[in-house]
Order: C-alpha cells, then structure tokens, then sequence
C-alpha cells in the first residue's frame, strides 16, 4: 500500500518520490510537515495530492494577513432561530490540514495551530475537543518572501514540525517529462485514494513496535547534544526533537521493510528533523545555514557500526 501510495503521486508529482516517503513518514508517527521552496515548485499541489491518497476528510486554510485565529479554531455563535449558542467547527477538524503560505498569516494566527499540533486537541471557549485520528498538518511556505507583509514562524511552533522538506528544483530530464506529459493535456489528480484511515491506524501501531536498541539510541543522542555544544548555535535541538528524530527513524525504517532502525535512517533524516529546530548565534548564521551545521555534525559524530546494521 505505501509503494501504491509513492507511485500514485508520481504520476501527479514527477520526481518528487523521496518527499513522498517524507510524508509517510510523518503521517505514521503522528508528526507535522513544513513544506519550504520557491514559488511554483509544486508544494501546494503535493500536499493536496498526498491528502488524497487517504480516505479521510481535508481542510486548506489559505493563510493571509487578515486571518483570526477563531477562522482556524471554530467559535461559537448564537443562532437567533433556537436562541442557543452553537458550535462552528473550524478547518481543524478534519485528518489532514494543508496551511497553505503560513508564513502570511500574523503570528497571532499562526499560534492558533500551536495547541492542535502538540496535543491534537483545540480549545473553544474553555472546551477542549478532540481531533480526529490520524491528524496531520502539512504548511507550505516560500523562504524568499521575508518581506513586508510575511511573518516568519517562530521557534516555537518550528519546534512542533516533525519535518521540514525542500521541494527542490526538478532533475532536466524529470523537467523535460513534465513538458512532454502536460503537451497536450491539463494536469493530473489523484481521484481515488489508495489507503483506508483504518490502514493508516493499524501501520502507526506497527510502527510503534519497531525496535531502536542502545547504538542508535546512542547516536541519536550524540548527534543532538553536539548541535547544543556547537559555537555556532544559540539554541541546540530540543528534548522534542530527540524524540521526534528517534520516532521518525522508527516510520521510515518501517516503510522501508525494516523491523529495527539502523543509523542509516537516523543519518538521511537528520537534516530534515533537525535543522529547522537551531538558532544560529548572529555570527554563525553569517557563515553557515542550519543546514551545513547539521551536516558537519554528521560528519564528525562517526556512525555506530555492529552485527546487523547496514555500513556507511
């Protein structure tokens, strides 16, 4: 089923099968996604595609600079025609959530999401209410467009992304299959999903059961506490990070047939499960970006390697 899944939005994403597996992944530890690019690279479209493939219900929340938090949560009214108070749910309420250009939204709109993606729950009024299962949020935004009238995420909320994935440019010859696939016809859709929510409930708890023994625990944790101890860093990765790190590397490992994590999941997904949880001293982000510290901490951290385990 994940195969049908990665192959159902190639037909609709042309060369974009490792951020699929990307999406797995958070999808099966209950993680978030933070799609980042320049325009026109196709974010939207690849989260409205991957909600597709899920027999569950989607809401996108275009995010602009005049959007309430109330938009995003849901509010009460009072209905004149039975003189009560009624509840109006907002797009939250659904399994996948696309935040579309979050970065446009003021930061008082932006940290409406705060609770519903650490606790899958929001607030109304002083009543807490669930959110469905599985719930996920995956926000797209343009890191180019800092100017006036964006508003960059604070570390806060960055810290409840689970991933953060760059689309990338396509490949010439990937480049060159879209012109010939979209010659002559309008672009595709996915129109039938490919997995039940029931599935998707069942794979979370199998994944849960993958086992992470005391070397990758190990690593996991040499690999954080060295971006905490780097002259480059202000803020090193949180504890929540640790888990989210050691949580992925159980999803991927899973969707990749394994039953164990090895460090070669720990290592490819580091970059995207760490970089975006650092705060660069003024200094440092002069010279290097979140990412070239990660990955020089992968390159002086070495890789545990023993009986059972992939080499590097």
């Amino acid at each position: 089923m994940l195969q049908n899944m990665r192959k159902a939005v190639d037909e609709v994403i042309i060369g974009k099968s490792h951020v699929t597996e990307m999406l797995q992944t958070a999808l099966l530890c209950g993680g978030h996604v933070l799609l980042e690019d320049v325009p026109g690279t196709g974010k939207t479209k690849l989260a409205k595609s991957f909600s597709r493939l899920i027999n569950g219900s989607f809401r996108r929340i275009q995010f602009t600079p005049d959007l309430m938090p109330t938009d995003v949560t849901g509010f009460h009214y009072f209905n004149q025609k039975t003189a009560e108070f009624e509840l109006r749910e907002g797009p939250v309420m659904t399994n996948i959530l696309l935040a579309d250009e979050i970065n446009r939204a003021t930061p008082r709109s932006q940290a409406s999401l705060l609770e519903v993606m650490e606790e899958n729950q929001v607030t109304i009024d002083g009543s807490a209410l669930k959110l469905p299962e599985p719930f996920m949020v995956m926000a797209t935004q343009n890191p180019v467009e800092y100017r006036q009238g964006n508003f960059p995420l604070p570390e806060a909320q960055l810290d409840r992304f689970l991933l953060t994935v760059k689309m990338g440019y396509p490949a010439f010859e990937e480049e060159r299959k879209m012109i010939q696939t979209y010659k002559h016809e309008r672009e595709k859709e996915i129109t039938a999903p490919v997995s039940t929510i029931d599935q998707i409930k069942k794979m979370k708890k199998e994944v849960e059961q993958v086992s992470v023994n005391e070397p990758t625990e190990t690593y996991i944790l040499q690999l954080v506490e060295a971006t905490r101890m780097s002259p480059d860093v202000t803020a090193g990765v949180s504890p929540r990070g640790t888990l989210a790190l050691m949580k992925a590397g159980q999803a991927l490992a899973y969707i990749r047939g394994k039953t164990f994590v090895s460090p070669e999941e720990i290592k490819s997904l580091a970059p995207n499960v760490l970089s975006h949880r650092l705060v660069l001293t003024l200094e440092g982000s002069m010279k290097k970006t979140k990412i070239s510290v990660i990955e020089q901490v992968l390159h002086d951290i070495p890789v545990p390697v023993e009986e059972g385990f992939e080499t590097q």
